[in-house]
């Protein structure tokens, strides 16, 4: 899967995607590194560099009858990643944009030049958006996975089971 067949001609955006999170995406992000599914795994075996997987996760509902279970949707994702749900939104609450902040902070032990690399799904504007962020959060590598979980695991390369960042 070819990070050139995701781009049909989407222009890269000046903002943030807001509305359409799940369709094609640039194959470009201003002052960030695009990576491929085969440099990614090269990456990630290097051990050095934090792997941010942004899928959104659904909120336990509030109005549950009682007694009703909940089950959260596992996320399968790429071994040792950082599961921040819901940071990728083109906009996002102050107190989402605190858990993007201190979560980045901790993965990276505040050091802004660690390298980060941004994913989700394949055509997912959600890494997109959170890697954009963080570069204006003053991160230095940031490189962007558009292929994300898709892309890691078309390649069959390992996964894992990871649990969301506590904070929601």
């Amino acid at each position: 899967m070819p990070v050139a067949a995701l781009a049909q001609g989407v222009a890269e955006p000046e903002d943030y995607e807001t509305q359409h999170y799940r369709g094609p995406v640039p194959l470009t992000l201003s002052g960030a590194t695009v990576v491929d599914a085969r440099a990614a795994f090269a990456l990630w075996k290097t051990g050095r560099v934090v792997f941010v997987d942004v899928l959104p996760r659904a909120p336990k509902p509030d109005n549950l009858p009682e007694g009703t279970i909940w089950r959260e949707q596992p996320r399968v994702s790429i071994p040792g990643a950082v599961w921040l749900p819901n940071v990728g939104y083109g906009k996002l609450a102050a107190v989402t944009e605190t858990y993007f902040r201190n979560g980045l902070d901790a993965a990276t032990d505040g050091d802004v030049s660690r390298p980060l690399v941004f994913f989700c799904l394949s055509e997912c504007w959600m890494s997109w958006n959170a890697a954009k962020r963080a570069l204006e959060y003053g991160y230095e590598r940031v490189f962007w996975f558009p292929e994300g979980t898709d892309g890691w695991a078309f390649e069959d390369f390992p996964t894992a089971m990871i649990e969301p960042v506590e904070g929601y």
